[in-house]
Order: structure tokens, then C-alpha cells, then sequence
């Protein structure tokens, strides 16, 4: 999804929703229930997340959120660094300090940050200037300002940060998609994994994260390689492909390879995005979501949490907003 969208829609998120309970019988069933710290016998632990906003504010408002699932923690805290120039790729923006003292609070927390690849990374540059940018990059033209970035996240206190880098690089959109060369583009997340783990001190974590769906590219075709990925991750809204949540799971490029592909290349799963979308208010899709999570244990997940996708900052989803809180609610 837009980064700049996610900025729009942070930035004029609505007041926290209220009142959304609705009988139980309109629902359905409900997902069998899973811990948000999981327990004996469940499997790794998930830790779970929301976009609530990209800058200091979502602190806030994951406060918030927690509260209104009756306690239950968020571990999972997930923003965004801007795409337009190099220095906010390198991590200017003044918000990551309150990231960071977020994340050192509890030893627990992730902190998940999507890194673009690009500057001018939504700027609808054509496919043969990306092809040039890729090689570019993948002759070492952009190291500096990863290096600058990794160090700037040392020096703030979060050396083990889980970098979604590249995100929905199977898409048509971003500057820093894969399809105009994937091969140079797989060297030059090459050099940036290794230009950031060149930073003394650093545990990064790098998230290999595409779009469900075959896009416009296999995202298996844009794979690194195994020593340079650390999590498998996907981007999945309740949209097409796919008109059903069975049918996403197991389109080509869906829900189910994803977890076959993490389990073959010995990684971790993790959801960056996901939430509502074309479908609206949607509770079979929210249902079949959370119960994925529960069986299959991802690292993360987080759900984009303003309109049309979410369930909290979002009132138009009031089924939806009723299963995510029962099945996630300490309560």
C-alpha cells in the first residue's frame, strides 16, 4: 500500500472508535482462541502489532489500542520511513527516537520498520529508469546511506530492529520494485543487507516482504537468498486475487506457498500488512485471518489500522472490529 497513504491516513486518523460490540450471532463463529503471548504447547510466540500511525503518535495510540483489547499487549510496534529523499532513508525522521524509547521499554517488543530501497520511491518513475537505479544500486551507488541508517538505529538503541526492506517489491508501483531486472535487484538487496550488517554492534533482522498474489512479478523470482533473508513476510488485504479467504490461501503466490516457501528456506513467517480492503466489512475474512495466525505462528503481524482497513481507528467495519477484539482481547 501507499506509503504516502499510510502518512495521509495516519495523520488524520478519527478519534479512537467506540461502541462497536455487536451480538455474537450476527458473526458467525469465532476463531479458536489463541494467547497474544501464546502458552505451552502453542508454538512459537506471535507478537502482535497494528499501524496506527508512522510517527510519534502511533505510540500513543498502541496505548490505546492495547486498552480497548481489555490489556492485551502489543509487541509488534511497526512505522515507516519516508520514501521521498536519501536523508529520511537514512533515518532522519525525529519520530524513530520515540520508536526506539518505545522499544526499550520491555525486552520482548520488535521494532519493525519498513526501509525503502529508492528515494522518490512513489513517484511513478518508468520502468527503464528503475532498471538503471536497480543496477546502480547493485553496483554499490546507495551503500553509504544504508550504512548511515544502520548506524543511526545503533546509536538510537535498537540494533535488532526487524527492517522490512523493499516491501511489495513484486508490485507495479514503487520505485524500489523488482520486476524492471530481478536479478541486479537481488544483488542490490545484496549489498544493502550487507552494507547494514557491516555496522559494528548491529542483530538487524531482514523481512522479505512481497504482495499476495502473483503482482507483476513471481515474488519467488525476486528471492536474495537465504543467508541475506531472515523472515519470509507478506502483505495480504482482503481483496483480489482471490474473492474468498480459501482462495487466497491457495491462489499461486498465496497465503499457503508463502508458509511452504518460509518452511523450505528454514524462516520464520510474518504479515506486515494486512487488514480489510476491497470487500468492506468483511468478519469471514478477519476470522480466517486470525485463525491463520494461530495456526501457523508468524514472528509478527500487523494490521493496518485506518479506513478501509482496520478495525479500531476505523468505524466502518463494525463485524469485523468485533472478531479482531474477541479473538485478540486479555479479556
Amino acid at each position: 500500500m501507499s506509503r504516502l497513504g499510510r502518512w495521509l491516513a495516519g495523520a488524520c486518523a478519527s478519534a479512537v472508535a467506540v461502541g462497536l460490540l455487536i451480538a455474537g450471532s450476527a458473526l458467525g463463529g469465532r476463531p479458536p482462541r489463541a494467547g497474544a503471548g501464546g502458552g505451552a504447547g502453542a508454538g512459537p510466540e506471535v507478537a502482535v502489532g497494528a499501524y496506527l500511525h508512522y510517527g510519534s503518535p502511533g505510540v500513543e495510540r498502541m496505548r490505546e489500542l492495547s486498552s480497548w483489547l481489555g490489556g492485551t499487549e502489543l509487541r509488534a510496534g511497526h512505522t515507516y520511513l519516508p520514501g521521498d529523499t536519501w536523508a529520511n532513508i537514512e533515518g532522519a525522521p525525529d519520530s524513530l527516537r520515540t520508536w526506539a524509547r518505545w522499544r526499550q521499554e520491555k525486552a520482548d517488543r520488535l521494532f519493525v520498520l519498513n526501509v525503502p530501497m529508492q528515494e522518490r520511491n512513489e513517484a511513478g518513475v518508468p520502468d527503464d529508469r528503475v532498471a538503471e537505479l536497480i543496477r546502480s544500486g547493485a553496483r554499490g551507488a546507495n551503500d553509504q546511506h544504508f550504512r548511515r541508517l544502520a548506524t543511526r538505529l545503533v546509536e538510537l538503541g535498537v540494533p535488532d530492529t526487524v527492517i522490512v526492506l523493499g516491501w511489495e517489491m513484486n508490485g507495479f508501483n514503487y520505485t524500489h520494485r523488482c520486476r524492471p531486472d530481478p536479478e541486479s535487484w537481488k544483488t542490490y538487496w545484496r549489498r544493502v543487507v550487507a552494507a547494514m550488517r557491516s555496522v559494528e554492534g548491529q542483530r538487524f533482522r531482514f523481512d522479505y516482504a512481497p504482495n499476495r498474489g502473483g503482482d507483476a512479478i513471481a515474488w519467488t523470482s525476486c528471492y536474495p537468498g537465504d543467508d541475506v533473508v531472515d523472515v519470509i513476510g507478506m502483505d495480504s488485504y482482503d481483496q483480489e486475487p482471490g474473492p474468498t479467504f480459501d482462495e487466497q490461501v491457495s491462489q499461486p503466490y498465496g497465503l499457503q506457498q508463502q508458509v511452504d516457501f518460509a518452511r523450505a528456506h528454514g524462516k520464520r513467517i510474518s504479515y506486515p500488512e494486512w487488514g480489510l480492503f476491497r470487500h468492506g466489512d468483511n468478519p469471514a475474512y478477519m476470522r480466517g485471518m486470525l485463525a491463520w495466525f494461530a495456526e501457523h505462528r508468524p514472528l509478527y503481524h500487523s494490521i493496518t489500522d485506518y479506513c478501509p482497513h482496520g478495525v479500531w481507528q476505523c468505524g466502518q467495519n463494525p463485524r469485523s472490529a468485533q472478531v479482531f477484539r474477541e479473538f485478540l482481547s486479555a479479556g
